[in-house]
């Protein structure tokens, strides 16, 4: 089937009928219809299944930075040393932040 994209459209004759306060009161009612969901209402109805984890502390081990490692002075992050852009004044600065 061919399709002649120079004739005319139609036009719909309802959308030309309508008045501004129609359409209006269309809209709002809708956005009325919709209800708004807070993430804070959800986050709290959220909970794991079985596991009260209120009381619990978490036991992360921490080592101090490494022979090949450094913190940048900018944005005291531990990078390698194959990452310093500069020194200055004994502190040493990353790529990212130099760049």
């Amino acid at each position: 089937m061919a399709t002649d994209y120079d004739a005319p459209r139609k036009v719909d004759d309802e959308a030309g009928e309508d008045s501004i306060e129609e359409l209006k009161t269309r809209r709002t009612e809708k956005s009325s219809a919709a209800v708004d969901l807070d993430e804070s209402d959800l986050a709290d109805a959220f909970e794991l299944p079985g596991a009260d984890l209120s009381n619990e502390e978490l036991q992360v081990q921490v080592l101090p930075a490494q022979a090949d490692e450094f913190t940048c002075a900018n944005c005291f992050l531990v990078k390698h040393r194959s990452q310093i852009a500069r020194e200055k004044d004994g502190k040493l600065y990353c790529l990212e932040c130099e760049g």
